[in-house]
């Protein structure tokens, strides 16, 4: 897609942001506000963003907290470079936009780019746009699309997924991971950085990388949350001797039982959870430092690169040097 060019005296981009009662206050926040922050080089705001709902009017967000929104009408939609659709409750039924979507079938050709957050996929799923197409929603809702709808290729794991100018995220804050992305395809990639770092987010993700972060899947795994302070310490400690001895003895248990315990509560071997924690560790380093590779495979603990080649071609299917290609800093 073309990049913005403030040097030709680009105007904002408009996104309209369609809310309904009982639609998810995140999913309409996140991207507000991200899609709010993005500037052009001279400070300009890079967007123009507009609540809208059928009717028009405050809508009460599942939290009940209320959001003043125009009316969906051609007034709001002329100009429209994107159009999303917030998601709501999991279980949300079809009645509950069914009046929406009368309305919204007259607009899906106007936006350059359409898209929706969480379980918004859905509407756009019964609109029939999704077809044939790659789309993702909420994990705890990929299965009821699939077998509602089993033209769509659902992603299970994705955080968002992108099919030619329909682009469908995950949950929550996945609604803010896509927005980035529409920010660095419509800027470049600074202009999304500099929106991520203004909202204190720890890293902007891509769309490939899973729902969960390891470290998350790990915290699941280990519900009680017996080695949370080890893998805290593994963190810190990447280059070290992370060997089941060395393991033990900063866990303050003898190398056999620890094996045995870290295993039993975690459901994965010690060594595999160094190794995911040292490959999360690497990931991070290739989308926010300009150290070679080699550098950072030392610094992560793999010791050469070809180490580090292998276990995130496992992990990500790419090579860390495709893997930074593509969503790392540009140079400057």
């Amino acid at each position: 897609m073309a990049k913005t060019d403030n040097s030709d005296g680009q105007v904002p981009r408009k996104v309209v942001i369609v809310a309904y009662d009982g639609a998810k206050l995140m999913d309409i926040s996140g991207p507000l506000q991200a899609f709010s922050d993005a500037c052009f080089e001279d400070g300009r705001p890079a967007y123009q963003v507009v609540l809208a709902s059928e009717a028009g009017g405050p809508v009460s967000t599942d939290t009940r907290v209320k959001l003043e929104t125009v009316r969906l009408d051609d007034a709001v939609i002329d100009s429209v470079d994107t159009l999303l659709v917030a998601g709501a409750d999991l279980i949300m039924p079809a009645a509950a936009t069914a009046s929406l979507r009368a309305r919204l079938v007259s607009y899906l050709d106007r936006p350059r780019r359409l898209g929706s957050v969480c379980t918004g996929a859905f509407v756009l799923a019964q609109l029939g746009v999704l077809d044939r197409r790659d789309a993702t929603t909420h994990w705890a809702a990929c299965s009821r699309l699939e077998n509602q709808h089993p033209t769509i290729n659902v992603k299970p794991d994705a955080i968002f997924v992108t099919s030619d100018h329909i682009w469908t995220s995950a949950g929550v804050s996945a609604g803010i991971d896509m927005a980035l992305a529409m920010i660095e395809d419509d800027l470049d990639h600074l202009a999304a950085l500099n929106v991520a770092r203004g909202m204190v987010l720890f890293l902007k993700r891509p769309g490939g990388q899973s729902q969960f972060s390891m470290e998350l899947r790990q915290q699941m795994r280990d519900a009680r949350g017996r080695f949370d302070d080890l893998h805290d310490w593994i963190r810190t400690h990447l280059e070290a001797d992370l060997s089941i001895p060395a393991l033990a003895d900063a866990a303050r248990m003898s190398p056999r039982n620890f094996a045995r315990v870290y295993l039993r509560e975690t459901g994965e071997s010690p060594a595999r959870a160094v190794e995911k924690i040292r490959i999360e560790a690497a990931r991070r380093l290739l989308e926010s430092a300009r150290d070679p590779i080699q550098v950072i495979a030392r610094r992560t603990g793999f010791g050469d690169d070809e180490r580090m080649r292998r276990a995130f071609a496992k992990v990500y299917g790419v090579s860390p040097q495709d893997y930074r290609s593509r969503f790392g800093q540009p140079k400057s």
